[in-house]
């Protein structure tokens, strides 16, 4: 049983996208979609910093075609199941048929430039807390007055909150936590902060016509599979400002039977996760085109089985 993920803000690097741009027809259709949306993601995935990439409005959209591009790379891909994580959930949408390639594409542009409006109103941000009891950590965050923005299992909660909020973490740990450990994102994502966002992305999603789920589709708001394209997207948008539960989507993973996962470019975040979480289960990251074949025939041997 396959699953195919895709990652969320904070896993891009500067340059990731050049190897893939090298594949046949790649960078025509990365060219199409920058023109589509009004954005150069040939240039942002290719030649910008960390600092420009690290901009909401364009690591998004950024995300999401380097998800769409390196899947596609795959061939006739039928995975068994999809999910994605935070935006990486857009990427899954378009895997599974709810949305087309530039919908998605226009969509997550959208989210990117409300998101970003609304992170620069207070200074945000997200920290990942390694190890620890999560009840406890929870419980410690609200203290602090973070929001434990991403549950992602295997010993990793994200808090988000204010830069002040976050440097008194950085100075009161919750016990048993190993470390914490500052994103690449801009804002506090996936919390009360990101609200004004919710309103500029629900009038976005009227343009859209999504179609059902023609791939089992698990939802990273509860671990929940989905059938509905129209829940889809509902979901789509409410979660930019509710807690991403990455933990109960593996527990999903687990109760579907998941013998193998592959994670789309730039892979390596989610199969981390999956490795501690999901013993057994065969793990491979898209990282550049030189993956290909390793995935290709992971997904030939699930397939014959």
């Amino acid at each position: 049983m396959l699953v195919l993920v895709a990652p969320g803000q904070g896993a891009q690097t500067p340059g990731f996208l050049t190897p893939w741009l090298e594949l046949p027809g790649a960078a025509d259709r990365v060219a199409a979609w920058s023109d589509a949306i009004g954005l150069d993601l040939v240039h942002y995935g290719t030649q910008a910093d960390a600092d420009a990439i690290r901009d909401t409005a364009v690591a998004q959209p950024l995300l999401v075609a380097a998800g769409i591009l390196s899947a596609a790379a795959l061939g006739d891909v039928a995975p068994d199941a999809v999910a994605g994580h935070s935006v990486g959930e857009i990427t899954a949408a378009a895997f599974a048929g709810v949305l087309g390639d530039t919908a998605a594409l226009t969509l997550v542009r959208r989210r990117g430039l409300a998101m970003a409006e609304a992170a620069a109103v207070t200074e945000t941000g997200m920290s990942a807390l390694l190890g620890g009891d999560p009840e406890v950590s929870v419980a410690h965050l609200e203290k602090l007055g973070l929001t434990p923005a991403n549950v992602n299992g295997a010993g990793q909660i994200v808090a988000a909150g204010t830069m002040e909020q976050l440097a008194a973490l950085n100075e009161d740990k919750p016990e048993g936590v190993r470390k914490v450990v500052p994103l690449k994102v801009a804002g506090a994502f996936h919390t009360h902060h990101m609200a004004p966002a919710v309103d500029k992305l629900a009038e976005a999603a009227k343009a859209l016509e999504p179609g059902d789920p023609k791939i089992t589709y698990v939802s990273n708001k509860d671990g929940r599979t989905v059938t509905s394209g129209a829940e889809v997207v509902e979901r789509l948008v409410g979660q930019v400002a509710n807690p991403v539960r990455w933990d109960l989507c593996m527990e999903t993973f687990k109760e579907l039977g998941a013998t193998a996962l592959i994670e789309v470019c730039p892979g390596g975040t989610l199969t981390g996760l999956a490795k501690r979480a999901l013993p057994g289960v065969q793990t491979l990251a898209l990282k550049t085109p030189d993956d290909l074949d390793a995935a290709r025939a992971l997904i030939t041997e699930h397939a014959s089985a």
